[in-house]
């Protein structure tokens, strides 16, 4: 999404808003089609514009998601499908370029994996054929050396001897698998991380 395009998008709402406030209740009124006055949303079809906008301000979305949120404000199918396809014209909506956001942000700060990021795009109505495109981005090798990146950040405080009794040894193991795992790392990626950095640190 271009931030340029949204910053536009905005200014125009923004501007709207502000003519609205200086003499257009009447007109608001009349294209209201029965949402009633206290809405605060005047035009319909503008508002449903307006409220995705301020949406998409604070995070890019899918357009499924998009789309969802639009509809638990109840605005008409018949106006949300118009939203939509103005966005996308104006290049404000695009499954591909979301995904591939979505993926570089939360593989880089939020350590997650491959399995967890598929997960979540599929869960915000993302095509599974994108949902790959936009993986192809975290190799085995990127994939690997995240993985290897948090385990160190959570066994810093470990000492050797933390880790010299069995029981000691396989608690830790155990907690740091789970870990990893959570985060969308495969188990047997996270099993042998594990087990190298263990050894390491009773070095």
């Amino acid at each position: 999404m271009s931030a340029a395009k949204l910053r536009d998008a905005t200014a125009e709402i923004l501007s709207r808003s502000a003519s609205a406030d200086s003499g257009a209740a009447s007109r608001e009124t009349v294209t209201n089609r029965g949402r009633g006055a206290d809405s605060g949303f005047g035009s319909t079809s503008a508002s449903a514009y307006d409220a995705a906008l301020r949406l998409l301000g604070v995070r890019a979305r899918s357009r499924s998601e998009l789309s969802k949120r639009l509809q638990d404000k109840d605005f008409p199918a018949e106006e949300i499908d118009s939203v939509m396809e103005r966005l996308e014209r104006q290049q404000l909506l695009d499954d591909n370029d979301f995904a591939q956001q979505w993926v570089r942000s939360r593989h880089l700060h939020s350590g997650k994996g491959r399995a967890a990021l598929r997960h979540e795009l599929r869960n915000k109505g993302v095509d599974q054929v994108i949902i790959d495109d936009a993986l192809s981005q975290v190799d085995d090798d990127a994939e690997h050396d995240r993985a290897a990146e948090l385990l160190r950040r959570k066994t810093h405080r470990l000492t050797a001897e933390d880790l010299i009794e069995r029981d000691a040894r396989d608690r830790h193991t155990r907690r740091l698998v789970a870990m990893l795992v959570r985060r969308g790392y495969s188990p047997s990626l996270a099993l042998g991380l594990v087990k190298t950095e263990i050894d390491r640190l009773r070095d």
